[in-house]
């Protein structure tokens, strides 16, 4: 993955890579830098946010719900419906 400010992004965690990208949408929203930079925060802010997006898709995943079969007292583990 490309460095974001010096670290490579796959080694944040998402905590770290979200507060990086409120950080890019604030200096954005600030519209007073050239466009040049910019440029390079929106790339990054992108970049941010489908990492972002992949890590919560990971922990999805891995949220499990158990079921108790009260006719024959048994657990059994399913996909969490939300």
């Amino acid at each position: 993955m490309k460095d974001v400010k010096g670290r490579k992004m796959d080694t944040l965690s998402f905590e770290e890579a979200f507060e990086r990208l409120e950080a890019s949408i604030t200096a954005l929203q600030d519209g007073k830098m050239p466009l040049d930079q910019a440029l390079q925060y929106y790339q990054e802010g992108m970049q941010l946010a489908q990492y972002c997006n992949g890590l919560l898709q990971k922990a999805e995943l891995s949220v499990q719900q158990l079921s108790v079969d009260t006719g024959n007292d048994t657990l059994s583990v399913l996909p969490l419906d939300l």
